[in-house]
This record gives structure tokens, C-alpha cells and sequence, in this order.
């Protein structure tokens, strides 16, 4: 059975080579002439411009500082019908996204039904991407 995990974590990680190396400040992508950032597989993901001014009406400045694009959106071969955000200021732009209200306590991560994910990506196309998670 060891041989089979590894063959899946190998195609896993695959999959993912779509995912940043390392994901960047909103305030530091507005400031770039061309918003990217590298990939895992060596090539470059471009961020539309609209997009990051969209998500900065949505933020106080301090957040616009703590948000890391892409967010990243989990998808895990346990939870099917689910997906995952996570981080304080990731979960925050989400819940605006989709009109979920805010409660009193501020969340650093949030499971939602995947039938969101097509609405998120409309909206948010280059500022998100898909990661697939895999668990035993």
C-alpha cells in the first residue's frame, strides 16, 4: 500500500505545480508594474489589475498587507463536497465575495460547500487558485 500513497503524493504534487512558489502581498502587487509571481513549475502567474483594486476596496490598509495572493482554495480527496480557505484576512475577503456576514469572532479558516467554488472564481479568477489536498 506504501507504493500506491507514494504514486498518488507524486500525482498530487503534479497537479499542484500550478501553486506559487511564494505568494505576495496585495500592497506589494499594486505596486508592480506587471502583478505576478512565480510558480511552482517555473512559469509565471499574471494577476489582472481590476482584480487587486477590487480587493483592496474590500480591505482597511493593514490588511491589504496581510493578504497573500493567490488565495489558495483547498480542495481534499477526504472532505468531496467541501473546500478550505485559511487565514485571518483570506477568510474575511471571501465572506465579502459571497455576502457571508461577518460574526463577532474573526475566523482564520472556513469550510464551505464546493458549489461556491464556481461563484469565488467567477469573481476572482486570477486572485485564487485551486490546491488539492491529500489525506488518509
Amino acid at each position: 500500500m506504501e507504493r500506491v500513497e507514494r504514486i498518488i503524493e507524486f500525482e498530487i504534487a503534479r497537479i499542484n505545480s500550478h501553486l506559487p512558489r511564494r505568494r505576495e502581498s496585495l500592497s506589494r502587487l499594486l505596486l508592480m508594474d506587471d502583478p505576478k509571481i512565480q510558480l511552482r513549475d517555473g512559469s509565471y502567474h499574471y494577476f489582472k489589475r481590476e482584480e487587486l483594486l477590487l480587493l483592496r476596496s474590500l480591505l482597511e490598509e493593514e490588511d491589504a498587507e496581510k493578504l497573500k495572493l493567490p488565495i489558495v482554495l483547498e480542495i481534499s480527496t477526504v472532505d468531496r463536497g467541501n473546500f478550505m480557505v485559511r487565514g485571518k484576512v483570506e477568510v474575511k475577503v471571501i465572506k465579502k465575495i459571497l455576502g457571508i456576514e461577518e460574526g463577532y469572532e474573526e475566523e482564520t479558516t472556513l469550510r464551505l460547500p464546493r458549489y461556491y467554488l464556481p461563484r469565488i472564481r467567477r469573481k476572482l479568477p486570477t486572485t485564487t487558485v485551486h490546491a488539492f489536498i491529500v489525506e488518509w
